[in-house]
């Protein structure tokens, strides 16, 4: 018997393994399509085959550590990039490993490729000023200016992610007792997340002017459809250009639709709210990708330090009660 080969094996990756097993959203699906195409293109140059015609045995490690360089090399892909493209790799060949035992050793050797070490930067995030500033930059005078605002006021207020706001139906908001928004999230996990009454206000003035059915967009384009993803961009960045003019500090920063998740983020670190909740509030899968805001926010560190008094005694030394210890600690 025949043993899979590559294509066969891709094409059920994607229709057995993340669209019918694990219910993938459109965006990993599209992630780990653009990986594959991008591998599969470089393999077809490098190797002159086809890509229909390209064996499992070409994909081995010192071939996908060529490709993963030539990303950074020849395409200008950050290493971040880098190991989202590794990610979507070690999927595919966690389930060739299961579903093909004969390819294990060498699904074994591609598993084991470590991800790239890359500088992480602070996250970008708006102060209150800021925040205040940028949902009165729109004119309401305008439909696209009280769409833009409410829109604004929301992703501030929520966290929520680009594609997760863009998709919301005026069906996924409840503003009677308990106000809320409902949100398919990362890893089809659906989310619900409470609303103040100031948002809970604009809301319904928006809602009201709307007049849409259930299932039409929250926020819609001038077309009537779903905001795309650039529309939401350009909205942002036209926005916090205008409000530079009343708060200078905009100059300096670039503000995206995930600056404003930041900023919902950094406003309940900064009321006190624990770190795991914040986590469940922005749908992360742990704490650990939370743990960033903890390092942004100067004044958090500094009413840290504020409780640090000198107590004018020094510290005594660490005596290891043991000698392997002692070994240790000379090291």
């Amino acid at each position: 018997m025949n043993a899979p080969t590559l294509p066969h094996l891709l094409q059920h990756f994607f229709t057995d393994r993340l669209l019918a097993q694990l219910g993938a959203s459109p965006h990993t699906v599209a992630s780990y399509r653009d990986t594959f195409r991008l591998l599969l293109q470089y393999a077809a140059e490098r190797l002159g085959r086809a890509p229909s015609q390209l064996r499992m045995e070409d994909l081995d490690v010192p071939f996908l550590t060529q490709f993963l360089e030539h990303l950074e090399r020849d395409r200008g892909n950050t290493p971040r990039t880098r190991n989202t493209r590794l990610s979507a790799v070690h999927a595919f060949f966690q389930y060739v490993a299961l579903n093909e035992p004969t390819l294990a050793l060498n699904c074994q050797r591609v598993l084991a490729m470590p991800t790239k070490r890359y500088e992480r930067r602070p996250v970008e995030f708006l102060t209150e000023q800021e925040m205040i500033a940028l949902v009165a930059a729109p004119d309401l005078g305008t439909w696209i200016g009280r769409r833009d605002r409410a829109l604004l006021l929301l992703a501030i207020q929520t966290g929520l992610r680009n594609t997760e706001i863009r998709s919301l139906r005026n069906q996924d908001v409840e503003l009677r007792t308990g106000a809320h928004v409902r949100c398919l999230g990362k890893g089809r996990k659906q989310r619900c997340t409470p609303l103040r009454p100031d948002v809970v206000a604009i809301l319904k003035q928006w809602v009201t002017q709307q007049r849409g059915a259930p299932a039409d967009p929250l926020f819609p384009s001038l077309s009537g459809g779903k905001l795309s993803a650039d529309a939401f961009q350009r909205l942002v960045t036209r926005h916090a250009a205008h409000a530079a003019l009343t708060c200078p500090s905009f100059k300096t920063k670039t503000v995206t639709p995930h600056t404003l998740r930041h900023a919902a983020a950094m406003a309940l670190l900064r009321r006190g709210v624990d770190l795991s909740v914040i986590a469940l509030w922005l749908g992360h899968e742990s704490t650990e990708s939370t743990q960033v805001y903890l390092h942004a926010d100067m004044e958090l560190k500094q009413r840290a330090l504020a409780h640090a008094t000198d107590s004018g005694q020094s510290p005594e030394r660490f005596q290891p009660p043991d000698p392997l210890l002692d070994f240790l600690e000379s090291l």
